[in-house]
């Protein structure tokens, strides 16, 4: 291997690990963009390679933007708040349907508004709700975190990552459901079960209130819901079309943003501080150091190795792929791997169902741990908030019993 080659991808490693472990507890952000300013600076990626880059994820930055301002301005209004009031209501004092009903709430909207959205801001309205309850909120809280992957390739817009992997070449909605139908039911059925299981115990003494304080849903949380109901339309609608999520989202969120903010006589400073904008240089600095693995050769070595397995044959290839994406991903996180992956998929046709565990591993493969994806990095973030620490350890051993029965499942049902 080159020097150049060695170089980079030392670069590469360390700042991958930045990300992940967040040394001197700098932002996950900031150690992206030093690997990518690295790459640059010391030449081993030249400046137009890099900005590139950089344009290859126009398209999820304008996803990211607008999901991220509708599920700000959901929570400001307090539709989240109401829906976990909401859950604790009807489960009439039992902790058993509670879990259940946070489990179904966390379901819908992982698939309408990403699973970014549910570990932003549906964990810190579960914690109230469960804490006002009298419950104790920590398993209710796993259901956050466990949700967010499983139920993220219902739709094209459940995760980020779904941009990342199939960029300009994503599926006509159609095709994407009969890929990801069943797929997606046995990851989320089997996560319910699984993690239910885990967690019999601590619900099995538990004993919460039959009614707690709930909260008002406003005309602005009202307006907020539509809106969220009119996006999940349009994005459907532009799948099925075969365009680009981006744009299509940016401009609904946005609108969405606008309108309640106009109708309620509110400035757009609260909802625009809320965001969390550091995800947009994290995702940029992801690119370019991919970027910096394309020019190394990398990604075209893999794809070598990919299209040997799937010449001998396609189940197998299907079935390995998956699995190692899935434990890539606890290893280095599921953006950059989504991000190599996407591109090793594009380098040339692969069969659906190699395409499909790919994508399952990527999205999936995370539960198994708390720095496998943006989103369960963004849930500890929301319970250090609380006071709540997850060590790694007990995030681990939930993963090692809830991940492998839902991921199994998942590709057993798409290479089918």
């Amino acid at each position: 291997m080159p020097s150049d080659a060695i170089w980079a991808w030392s670069i590469i490693v360390v700042a991958t690990a930045g990300v992940i472990i967040r040394p001197f507890r700098l932002p996950e952000a900031i150690w992206a963009a030093i690997g990518a300013s690295a790459l640059v600076l010391s030449g081993l990626l030249p400046w137009r390679d890099a900005l590139a880059g950089i344009e290859k994820g126009l398209d999820v930055y304008l996803f990211l933007i607008g999901m991220m301002l509708i599920a700000e301005l959901a929570r400001l209004e307090g539709l989240f708040d109401y829906l976990a009031a909401f859950a604790v209501e009807h489960a009439r004092g039992s902790p058993q349907r509670l879990f259940l009903l946070i489990y179904l709430v966390g379901t819908l909207v992982t698939v309408l508004l990403s699973n970014d959205a549910t570990a932003i801001v549906l964990t810190p309205a579960v914690y109230a709700a469960t804490r006002a309850a009298g419950a104790k909120p920590l398993p209710y809280l796993f259901v956050c975190a466990f949700i967010a992957n499983a139920a993220s390739f219902v739709l094209p817009i459940s995760n980020p990552a779904n941009l990342v992997v199939f960029g300009k070449h994503m599926p006509h909605l159609g095709t994407w459901l009969r890929q990801f139908a069943l797929p997606s039911l046995a990851s989320i059925v089997l996560t319910y079960v699984a993690l239910r299981l885990a967690l019999h115990r601590e619900l099995k003494h538990e004993t919460i209130e039959t009614r707690v304080p709930h909260p008002k849903l406003g005309r602005g949380g009202r307006l907020t819901a539509y809106g969220i109901g009119a996006i999940g339309i349009v994005l459907i609608w532009a799948s099925a079309l075969d365009l680009q999520l981006g744009l299509p989202t940016f401009v609904c969120g946005t609108a969405t943003a606008a309108a309640v903010l106009l109708i309620n006589r509110q400035s757009p400073l609260q909802v625009l501080r809320g965001v969390s904008w550091s995800v947009l240089p994290l995702v940029g600095g992801l690119f370019v150091m991919v970027e910096a693995l394309i020019r190394t050769g990398v990604i075209a070595q893999l794809s070598a190795l990919l299209h040997q397995a799937v010449a001998q044959s396609i189940p197998q290839a299907a079935w390995s792929v998956g699995v190692a994406t899935a434990l890539a991903d606890n290893i280095a996180n599921n953006l950059p791997v989504g991000l190599v992956a996407g591109s090793v998929a594009a380098s040339d046709h692969l069969p659906a169902p190699v395409v499909s565990t790919i994508l399952i591993g990527v999205d999936l493969g995370p539960n198994l741990s708390v720095t496998g994806s943006l989103a369960t990095i963004l849930w500890l973030v929301a319970l250090r908030r609380e006071k709540i620490e997850v060590g790694a350890w007990p995030f681990l051993k939930l993963g090692l019993l809830v991940t492998p029965p839902a991921l199994i499942a998942a590709l057993a049902a798409a290479i089918r």
